[in-house]
């Protein structure tokens, strides 16, 4: 390399930015100095950083989770099927990235996680608000989860509302009736606010849509999109236990929790039941 070419090199493109004074940069449009000043670690442990960094990213991820997942329940609920399908299968990658953290976050082990575990106090994933509105817009509600937001009243008639807000199968059930499917009464009047429980006539509505894929073609693409986020729910699920399970065992959650017990019986819940029963029936 000659000397003009090093001095070439040397100097930014002509009309590169770099004055910014007076214009929004890169750092101010993502505010990453507030992002990036919120790690504090309780203890003078180096691994205590991971555990902090990998929460908050799950924390962000989650928000687009829950971004989306209104919108996509907002398309399906006008019969506007089409435009939930990339929506969701967005959040099929976004879970993905979730799922994958575990595999960062096993890296650390029992010992080092023992060197600052006491500093966490009575705070846990458990109390994490957005992976329960994420649960409550899959279908899976529990009024009893609401308990620990009780001291934070804002929050806790964010959930309230969120609990009393119909699902994404709730508004896709509807979206069978709409289309001339019977779906009963009893069904699609129910208490949004409880823990969907499997329906004959459901399942029957579904079973219609995957014998006659052409005919419904949309209704179809839409179930598949749902197995699909359920199904990256319980990965989810299972890559947490089995985490939870590597670092500390059997022990207590450090907020009461039964811990690894309490997160093996989450596994018996699933979503869209219809949509995984209906397989063995076709």
């Amino acid at each position: 390399m000659n000397t003009h070419e090093k001095g070439t090199n040397s100097k930014l493109e002509g009309n590169i930015q770099t004055d910014f004074q007076k214009s929004m940069s890169y750092g101010d449009y993502l505010h990453l100095d507030q992002i990036l000043s919120s790690q504090h670690r309780l203890s003078g442990h180096h691994d205590e950083m991971l555990f902090i960094i990998i929460h908050q990213a799950s924390e962000l991820w989650m928000k687009l989770i829950i971004h989306e997942l209104t919108a996509a329940i907002e398309y399906i609920s006008r019969n506007d099927l089409e435009p939930s399908f990339k929506i969701l299968s967005r959040v099929s990658r976004i879970q993905q990235q979730l799922i994958q953290s575990w595999s960062v976050l096993s890296t650390l082990t029992p010992s080092e996680y023992l060197e600052f575990r006491d500093k966490l106090g009575q705070s846990s994933g458990f109390q994490s608000y957005q992976n329960r509105l994420i649960e409550f817009a899959l279908g899976n509600k529990n009024v009893h989860t609401l308990a620990v937001y009780q001291h934070q009243t804002k929050l806790y008639e964010q959930m309230l509302d969120a609990l009393n807000k119909p699902s994404i199968y709730d508004a896709a059930i509807k979206a069978l009736s709409a289309r001339g499917i019977h779906v009963d009464s009893e069904v699609l009047n129910r208490d949004v606010s409880k823990n969907y429980e499997p329906n004959d006539s459901v399942e029957e509505g579904w079973l219609t849509v995957y014998r006659n894929v052409e005919q419904y073609w949309d209704l179809y693409e839409l179930a598949e999109k749902l197995i699909d986020i359920g199904n990256q729910q319980m990965l989810w699920r299972f890559n947490h236990m089995s985490t939870v399970e590597r670092i500390i065992g059997h022990k207590q959650g450090t907020g009461g929790s039964s811990g690894v017990s309490y997160l093996k019986r989450a596994l018996d819940q699933h979503f869209f039941p219809e949509l995984w029963s209906l397989r063995t029936k076709l």
